[in-house]
């Protein structure tokens, strides 16, 4: 199979999207779109990102991380969200405290602070299917408040056992 002059999908040209970071920085990052962010030198500030964010293992990082997933093999100091999961690797030394839905120590990793492990947040598409309803009704209550949503940038993000629970008092009443 000739692969020449073949130009990639969009699935393909997202995984294109890596940042990898081998200096020393400071202040706030902010993502958007996806993306795959490496940091191999040393950080400080704040970080939020969509995608994949690694932290390498000669990496030291000061700052407040919010992610999709986030991996850590250096020296982080300073709390995580991470939306999908958290992996902490066998070279990973955190002081902070992790809130994500999935989390994987693995041996050898140095962890002090809390953990708080929350379920996966949902999407107005999401809870479009899930509810079988109109994507732009589900907006309209989230905006309204006639439907239990939390505001994240310009999105809303929902919980499944919120929506359980609201849409079960709809059926009673």
């Amino acid at each position: 199979m000739a692969l020449r002059g073949r130009r990639p999908n969009e699935a393909e040209q997202s995984d294109d999207k890596t940042i990898e970071i081998n200096a020393q920085m400071q202040g706030s990052l902010s993502f958007k779109d996806p993306v795959n962010l490496k940091i191999n030198g040393d950080f400080s500030g704040n970080l939020e990102t969509k995608g994949t964010l690694t932290v390498g293992n000669k990496a030291k990082v000061e700052a407040n991380i919010e992610g999709d997933n986030v991996i850590i093999a250096g020296l982080v100091k300073g709390d995580i969200t991470a939306h999908k999961m958290l992996v902490l690797m066998p070279t990973a030394s955190l002081r902070g405290n992790i809130s994500t839905p999935k989390l994987n120590i693995v041996e050898g990793a140095i962890f002090q602070g809390n953990c708080q492990m929350s379920e996966p947040l949902l999407s107005v598409d999401e809870v479009a299917k899930y509810l079988e309803i109109d994507i732009h009704e589900v907006e309209n209550m989230a905006n309204s408040g006639k439907i239990p949503a939390t505001r994240n940038g310009n999105s809303w993000r929902f919980e499944r056992s919120q929506i359980d629970n609201w849409a079960s008092s709809l059926r009673v009443s």
